[in-house]
């Protein structure tokens, strides 16, 4: 069972989250051969003032 892991800045709609899962798990489908029903993606979302990027936070650029 592969568990995938994404994290994001928040910012994405919904729709756009939900079509990266799905091409993540055909993905995994395709080039390994793991069945759809047991691919497992979580996306984490942090917001843009929680996460910081060579000492610069992700709100201030």
């Amino acid at each position: 069972m592969p568990l995938v892991h994404i994290d994001l800045v928040a910012g994405r709609s919904d729709e756009q989250l939900k079509a990266m899962m799905t091409d993540v798990t055909t993905a995994l489908e395709k080039h390994i051969g793991v069945p759809r029903e047991n691919v497992k993606v979580v996306v984490n979302e942090m917001e843009p003032n929680r996460f910081m990027d060579g000492g610069v936070l992700r709100s201030e650029k």
